[in-house]
């Protein structure tokens, strides 16, 4: 798959994408000798301590929540009375000492919050972290949350403290009824505390914001935008699909001598007419203020995208994979609608059929009967060389993303498209194509792979070899350093922090650098 190099200036224009654009579903943690030392005292020294400072002060704001709830039922709208309003301040105070006990001694709240009558909904971004939930302690906000949170020991009594939206999993009704709950909840005047969203619906690493979900702005009521940041040295905070675990998060950063966060409320956004009508549009918009105020790009990723980003085993997708971007925009055109093992089986065929398989844009677009538009461009883009493409590395890629996990029937399907018809073996040059495009990679480092698979030195290889050689090594790619990678962001330099120029994120900054380089 040859990577097209797009970057995104947020400035209210369509998004692109780079290639080379960290994946935001990954996150990665590179340390140098001196942070390994820090990490290795503060384990022996200030962990234990501030672990059990903050279970302490967890603890100790149980009984308060505890009687703050008696006598309130979950549906029912109650005045807060005074006892009630004097508990609420106890449970902040407990709850500021413990994020302070867990090393987050600066906590900077920059702009106005808004009252719950003037914006109902606070919509928060990005998410990318447990340690998101500063802000809903700080404000008592309600939050949308499945509800076997609720039956979490001491934790579960603190959430229902807040009254959130409880969303059931095993309720096939459950979107309907919670979006019903918001729209009731937004539309009482303020009677109600306000609603606090993650419109992302999933956790990133924070490199941009990924597409809003509708759900907080189906309401059509004005929302406050609020942005978080975590300007630290070391970016322990990020628990995205694929990287540290929670435990080693909460480790990691309990380890650190101080953490900051950065809490910015952006003025009220009151829909339009159309907004109200369209809430894609009007979370379209809202994310775009932002972006543009934390000055990251705008990607149409989506929580059904992380699947890609899960992916285990051999053809584990890699940080720099442009599949990402080919998803996006195959699901824009509507081309992954019904595609089936069959279905498949079935372009695989037809491209077999074919005369030749290099075409043009304009014959792309007639192989695909759809007309040729800026975003089947952009599909082209990826694959095209010299004016042309391949329709088969599109058709692996396509294999990939709408059956992720059976990456040996995207490969067998690979092998039958390239492969010698009389034995489907193919050469080293096709197993690179085969792998690059199953990998949304630009080069692909195949020589040694080869060697190994062809263990008689016939210069071709099949399938049912290729299988045995990556049951005998499934890291393959990583053990034979076939791909190459690009310094993804590690937090060393966060993409909050003050050392923005006016017009580019330092990760687009650092795209930029990197394509001067590979052009």
């Amino acid at each position: 798959m040859r990577n097209r190099k797009r970057i995104e200036a947020v400035n209210g224009a369509e998004s692109r994408l780079s290639a080379h654009f960290t994946n935001p579903f990954t996150h990665e943690l590179r340390f140098t000798p001196v942070h390994k030392v820090k990490i290795a005292l503060m384990t022996v020294t200030l962990f234990p301590v501030r672990l059990l400072g903050t279970a302490f002060f967890m603890l100790l704001a149980w009984p308060f929540v505890f009687l703050a709830t008696l006598g309130r039922t979950e549906d029912a709208v109650e005045p807060l009375s005074w006892w009630r309003w004097l508990l609420d301040l106890i449970i902040r105070g407990l709850m500021r000492a413990m994020w302070f006990s867990g090393g987050f001694h600066w906590i900077r709240v920059k702009g106005r919050p808004a009252q719950a009558s003037e914006a109902p909904i606070l919509t928060l971004a990005p998410h990318s972290s447990y340690f998101d939930a500063i802000p809903v302690t700080m404000t008592m906000a309600s939050i949308v949350m499945k509800s076997e949170s609720k039956d979490i020991p001491v934790w579960g009594t603190l959430i229902k403290f807040i009254r959130p939206v409880f969303v059931s999993r095993s309720d096939p009704d459950s979107r309907r009824k919670t979006v019903e709950k918001i729209k009731r909840r937004a539309c009482t005047a303020g009677q109600w505390p306000q609603i606090m969203i993650f419109p992302e619906g999933t956790c990133t690493n924070r490199s941009c914001l990924i597409t809003f979900k509708p759900g907080a702005f189906i309401p059509g009521v004005p929302v406050q935008p609020v942005v978080l940041r975590y300007p630290n040295e070391l970016d322990t905070i990020s628990w995205t699909w694929q990287g540290p675990g929670a435990f080693k998060i909460l480790w990691l950063t309990l380890c650190q001598i101080h953490n900051s966060i950065e809490i910015e409320f952006l003025p009220i956004y009151t829909p339009s007419e159309d907004e109200k009508r369209d809430p894609t549009l009007f979370a379209s918009n809202v994310r775009r203020i932002m972006a543009k105020a934390l000055q990251v790009p705008t990607v149409d990723y989506s929580f059904e995208d992380c699947q890609l980003s899960m992916v285990k085993g051999p053809l584990c997708l890699p940080s720099s994979t442009c599949l990402l971007d080919f998803s996006r925009l195959v699901r824009t055109l509507g081309l992954n609608v019904g595609v089936t093992d069959q279905v498949l089986q079935e372009e695989g065929k037809k491209a077999c059929s074919l005369c030749r398989h290099k075409l043009s844009l304009e014959e792309f677009a007639a192989y695909l009967n759809l007309p040729v538009t800026e975003t089947l461009q952009d599909i082209f883009a990826l694959f095209e060389e010299h004016g042309q493409m391949d329709v088969r590395e599109y058709i692996i890629a396509l294999s990939v993303i709408c059956r992720p996990s059976k990456y040996l029937n995207t490969l067998q399907l690979a092998f039958k498209m390239f492969g010698a018809k009389e034995d489907g073996a193919v050469v080293e040059d096709e197993l690179a194509v085969i792998l690059k495009s199953a990998l949304g990679v630009e080069d692909f480092d195949v020589g040694e792979v080869f060697k190994a698979v062809d263990t008689q030195d016939k210069g071709k290889i099949t399938f049912d070899k290729f299988r045995s050689f990556m049951e005998s090594c499934p890291n393959f790619t990583e053990s034979y350093h076939c791909v190459d990678e690009p310094i993804t962001h590690t937090g060393l330099v966060h993409p909050a922090s003050d050392s923005f120029c006016p017009e580019f994120s330092p990760q687009e900054q650092k795209t930029q650098r990197e394509s001067k380089k590979h052009d």
